[in-house]
């Protein structure tokens, strides 16, 4: 919204925004969105939008590779927040588009890019709320592209600035118990958005003399935290405690930062909380691109030290070990069936749960075959998938269904 002229600003908060005394709110950054295509364009991608809760307006992109779903292969899952300070940008503008498309491409993967509610309209926590949900509706597979093409043990959260932030506030309530369910392989945090008043040693004097003049100050973050968080005061939400990195349940994490950008050495020793304290994450991938500042990758695309941040961050994404879910993890979430084609026999079971730590064992027609029907899809289709076995889950004797079921 453009205010009219001669009015009186409340809050100038360059390079983000604007606010007035009247209630107006002035973006700085202009989005040019561009509509979804499941047509695939110039680089192979598809993509469709979706609303995820009608109730918030919580929506977002998919971007699907036409060429590695061809293959066959599960697709490893990007679930991407966008940057923008929490109050400006779109999954569905040109530039977070191109990136997500871009990342889609290259790492052959099922990006979900996540378009929340922004800041001062809807405050912080709304957007980690709003990251939350989506990954709740990730998991539950209720999209057929991620149904047919996810690959659920290679889930991974990534962002870039303010979205790096809020990737990091979704794991960090997956710690919690109503993220017991929830498996995620790697975290990718792009120049996370860090910040609080009490100033790190190089913050108050970062050497840089010379070249262009880096886009954020100390004194102009401090006035932006506060606005977003209401407070003087500083929030765990925005520059997290060791005891909250060391919790992080994800397996493996890449943190990259911008040598000219204020915020890197607040990325860096995330880093390195996360490589000395984490209880879970067993690799640590610390990147830093010289010359850069902040966001640089978003709009020099060409340039050599975004192609080398891509390439280290496709690396990253096809790399690691096939690795079992964290041992903290349940695995329960919602009713299915495990249904007995060839003799009509259903027994209630639970849907969602790690397959691949699930082994069906049965006598006589109890081990026919055993399939798990997960929740109607889109367009009342369902998805039927086989059942990987690992351990004793059902036993079946003749007619009569019995247990134990076990879930692991």
């Amino acid at each position: 919204m453009e205010a009219a002229a001669g009015a009186e600003i409340a809050n100038d908060l360059s390079p983000f925004l604007r606010t007035y005394k009247d209630g107006r709110v002035e973006r700085l950054v202009s989005n040019t969105f561009v509509p979804a295509s499941e047509a695939p364009g110039p680089n192979g991608i598809a993509t469709r939008d979706v609303v995820i809760n009608p109730a918030t307006g919580v929506s977002a992109r998919l971007f699907l590779s036409v060429a590695a779903a061809a293959t066959g292969k599960k697709l490893p899952i990007i679930v991407y927040y966008h940057g923008g300070g929490f109050c400006t940008g779109s999954a569905f503008s040109k530039l977070f588009h191109r990136y997500a498309a871009s990342l889609s491409a290259r790492a052959g993967a099922l990006v979900v890019s996540v378009d929340y509610r922004l800041a001062p309209e809807h405050p912080i926590p709304a957007a980690f709320d709003d990251g939350w949900a989506a990954l709740r509706w990730v998991t539950t597979f209720a999209d057929p592209w991620l149904a047919f093409h996810g690959d659920h043990t290679r889930t991974f959260l990534a962002g870039e600035s303010a979205g790096a932030v809020i990737a990091h506030n979704v794991l960090a309530r997956a710690a919690s118990p109503e993220g017991d369910d929830i498996d995620i392989e790697g975290m990718v945090l792009l120049h996370p958005f860090f910040w609080s008043h009490q100033r790190l040693p190089l913050e108050i004097d970062d050497g840089q003399k010379e070249g262009p003049k880096p886009l954020f100050v100390p004194e102009k973050l401090d006035k932006f935290f506060s606005f977003l968080l209401g407070s003087t005061e500083d929030h765990p939400c925005a520059y997290p405690p060791v005891e909250v990195v060391a919790s992080l349940p994800c397996r493996r994490a890449l943190v990259a930062v911008a040598a000219r950008d204020l915020a890197r050495h607040r990325g860096r020793r995330y880093a390195e909380r996360l490589q000395r304290h984490g209880k879970l994450c067993r690799e640590v991938t610390f990147l830093e691109s010289e010359g850069e500042d902040h966001a640089f990758h978003l709009y020099r695309t060409t340039r050599p030290s975004a192609v080398a941040l891509m390439d280290s961050v496709v690396k990253f994404i096809g790399g690691g070990e096939r690795t079992p879910p964290l041992p903290n993890k349940k695995t329960v979430v919602e009713r299915g069936l495990i249904h007995d084609p060839a003799m009509n026999l259903s027994v209630g079971a639970y849907d969602k749960v790690c397959w691949d730590n699930l082994v069906a064992n049965g006598s006589s027609a109890g081990n026919n075959q055993i399939r798990v029907t997960p929740r109607p899809m889109v367009r009342n289709a369902l998805v039927v998938r086989p059942l990987k076995s690992a351990s004793s889950v059902l036993s079946f004797g003749g007619l009569v269904k019995n247990g134990p079921m076990r879930i692991f």
